[in-house]
């Protein structure tokens, strides 16, 4: 792959986590980090181990590539800013929004810009922890041909595989990656929430918890979703879910409600072998 100068927007855990990743390969240049002050982004440069600390968008270097991993709500004013600053330097941006598409960064593609989004499926949530967990990781694409070309390579590059997205239905994609990932973490707290109320040991229900959920995860991935489905709901017993529902309404009414909800999917899914009350996609 040709040899790409490289500039961040958003020197947060994301950028940090794919910049370090950029340096660790080798063949690119990480050339100017922005940040909202100079200090975090002084910081960022010096987990990334590379680049030039920077504190405003027209301190900065022309790129090949422009990695912007602010916030989803600041993408659109960032590209317009950033195009404002650059109107006669076509290059390419990419966004990391795993909801947004590559085109809310339009002001830059009427100044002849190519566009794209990566969303790396992985938890950022440690930076350090993430560069070593990024090898294999999974990386949603889309934008224009040109971009996406470029950003596939790159995520390549870096111990990644991207996987092509549909722009038009990027906010459903990203919902899946909330209800698999985001929604679990919450359902885990209930679920120990309500042990507790049960009068089990703080110690045996992290064992609990971590017992059930890597067993979980290993039957859903070996079998699939329908296969591994357990429970009341599965097996039809209603009453036995309308009397758990009113336990759990009487204890946390919120928790109730998604019970509720939850067990009318749960059944559809293991009647139907899906969650769609159609039965379609």
């Amino acid at each position: 792959m040709t040899k790409l100068k490289i500039n961040l927007i958003g020197p947060g855990k994301v950028g940090q986590t794919l910049m370090r990743r950029i340096v660790l390969a080798g063949g690119h240049e990480v050339q100017d980090i922005a940040g909202r002050d100079v200090e975090a982004a002084s910081r960022a440069v010096q987990f990334i181990g590379a680049g030039t600390a920077v504190s405003a968008l027209a301190d900065m270097r022309p790129a090949d590539l422009w990695l912007l991993t602010v916030s989803d709500t600041r993408i659109a004013d960032v590209a317009a800013r950033l195009a404002e600053l650059a109107p006669d330097r076509p290059s390419i941006a990419v966004h990391c929004s795993g909801f947004l598409p590559a085109a809310e960064m339009q002001p830059l593609r009427a100044l002849g810009w190519h566009l794209a989004s990566v969303h790396p499926v992985l938890t950022f949530a440690d930076p350090a922890r993430a560069v070593g967990q990024f090898e294999g990781t999974l990386c949603g694409v889309e934008g224009d041909t040109e971009a996406v070309t470029v950003v596939d390579a790159l995520i390549r590059d870096i111990g990644g595989q991207p996987f092509p997205l549909s722009s038009q239905h990027k906010a459903i994609y990203h919902a899946a990656a909330v209800f698999s990932n985001n929604f679990t973490v919450v359902l885990q707290a209930v679920a120990r929430e309500a042990w507790a109320r049960a009068g089990v040991p703080e110690e045996i229900i992290g064992q609990l918890n971590a017992r059930l959920l890597a067993a979980t995860a290993e039957n859903v991935g070996r079998l699939g979703p329908a296969a591994a489905l357990t429970g009341p709901a599965a097996r039809g017993d209603l009453a036995i879910v309308a009397q758990q529902e009113a336990a759990v309404r009487s204890w946390h009414p919120d928790a109730g409600k998604a019970y509720a909800e939850l067990s009318l999917l749960a059944g559809r899914l293991k009647r139907t072998g899906t969650t769609l009350e159609t039965g379609g996609v």
